[in-house]
């Protein structure tokens, strides 16, 4: 079985003793979020963030929205748009926003994650997107610290689709049907979506686009793409759909220079995959995620049915897939400016965590790095579980896992480094500088200190 992630599948996964969550009744069909679209270059968005009693998963429950709705709209863009977002602030605490994945400056009122935005307030958000912008799925969420979990968790998380990966498929499959996979997950707590108190292992709710086992059509032969998207708060999947391998074609939104077959694929914290799905024989099967362990000090992820897979109609007989897909930049043989080790460690009680020794502090900088170079990081984990690195502004390529080449086939912006292990990555630093951060995407270690700031200079 190939098993491949957001970062590699290194933790030990459960014994089958391990009791997978109850089976999940068959479900409406799924619904793919509304769509906001750009139109002559620009994306005018405006985005209020209220609590509110919605419709999740069947039942009636008070979440944290965007728009009124525990699923928001998607965000689809192009490469070379602008985007020109208002977000108003009906919450009674301090909220922000940030585009996870996207190259775009961190500086101003762009992907500013340092910026609060207080009750009653509205934030005047603009970005400008280089136009080679990498095509494939994103996602938007709160980024304030040290409210990140609750705020996510809560339902503050949507997806942004940056248009021009179909361009790479044979021309007989650029019109495919295509469907957002949004993973969200919540624990309810009453008449609401839990938020405060959050335990990462506690029974959850694992919707598909805030539905419950939703039902997928497709037909025998045909091909869809899926775009996965683990946008909850914490917890990791593991997906498998059976009797079928997934397809990549980008992951994190990097466009991979061959299409690779996997018959399952971990998406840690943040992690993303566009990938194609053939429809099989007629009839029913499912999507799942598998039985998961992030190591000794971390979680148990027991297995659940996430989604219903119909293959029903006049079969399809698509074209072959090309053996190449994208261009790729290696960074293996550049020249490197600067090599650093980031350590991640936690206390034993599991309430303060750490990079580097040292708890997030936003006016300490941590790291200079320079514009126009590549560094080579070592990042470290001390702890006895896993840790979902991810890193602001600029991709990176995954070189090594505790010490062994990997061939990821692109670029990604967040990978899991195993309990008691490490990672080498290279980046390339471009076009823009300014303060960012670099975390780990497991949010309830982001807002107990497992955060660092980078600042890009010239």
């Amino acid at each position: 079985m190939t098993t491949l992630v957001g970062g590699p599948a290194t933790g030990p996964s459960p014994s089958p003793s391990s009791s997978p969550s109850p089976s999940v009744r068959e479900g409406a069909p799924l619904r793919d979020p509304p769509q906001l679209m750009s139109q002559d270059g620009v994306l005018k968005a405006r985005i209020v963030v209220e609590r509110r009693q919605v419709d999740v998963a069947g039942r009636k429950l008070w979440a944290l929205t965007y728009n009124g709705r525990y699923m928001p709209p998607t965000l689809r863009i192009q490469p070379g748009d602008r985007l020109e977002l208002a977000m108003e602030n009906r919450l009674g605490k301090y909220t922000n926003l940030h585009v996870h994945g996207l190259h775009v400056s961190p500086s101003g009122d762009s992907d500013n994650v340092f910026i609060h935005i207080h009750p009653g307030q509205t934030f005047h958000y603009s970005y400008r997107f280089p136009g080679n912008l990498s095509p494939g799925t994103y996602w938007y969420h709160s980024h304030a610290h040290p409210m990140s979990a609750p705020q996510v968790a809560g339902g503050m998380s949507g997806v942004i689709i940056v248009g021009g990966l179909k361009r790479h498929l044979p021309p007989a499959l650029r019109y495919i049907t295509e469907h957002v996979i949004a993973l969200k997950d919540f624990q309810a707590q009453g008449d609401a979506i839990k938020t405060e108190g959050l335990r990462i292992g506690a029974t959850t709710n694992r919707t598909v686009n805030g539905q419950l086992n939703p039902v997928i059509r497709i037909r025998p032969g045909e091909i869809q793409l899926w775009r996965l998207a683990n946008i909850s708060a914490n917890i990791y999947y593991k997906l498998h759909l059976q009797g079928q391998r997934f397809q990549v074609i980008a992951h994190d939104a990097n466009p991979v220079d061959r299409i690779w077959p996997a018959d399952s694929l971990l998406l840690a914290a943040g992690a993303r995959f566009d990938v194609l799905v053939r429809g099989g024989p007629p009839g029913r099967t499912q999507l799942q995620t598998l039985p998961y362990s992030t190591g000794l000090a971390g979680n148990q992820f027991p297995q659940a049915t996430l989604a219903t897979v119909v293959s029903e109609g006049e079969p399809m007989h698509p074209p072959a897939l090309p053996s190449t897909f994208a261009p790729v930049e290696n960074l293996g043989h550049a020249t490197v400016a600067a090599r650093r080790t980031i350590v991640f460690s936690e206390n034993k009680a599991g309430t303060a965590y750490y990079v580097n020794g040292k708890q997030f502090d936003p006016n300490r900088v941590d790291i200079r790095s320079k514009l126009n170079t590549v560094e080579e990081w070592t990042v470290r984990n001390d702890s006895d579980e896993e840790h979902s690195f991810h890193l602001h502004v600029d991709d990176f390529q995954l070189m090594s896992i505790n010490g062994r080449p990997h061939q990821g086939h692109g670029w990604q912006d967040t990978a899991t480094v195993p309990a008691r292990g490490q990672l080498v990555i290279r980046i390339h630093f471009t076009d823009y500088t300014g303060k960012t951060v670099l975390h780990c995407h497991i949010l309830n270690h982001e807002d107990k200190g497992m955060m660092a700031v980078l600042e890009i200079v010239r």
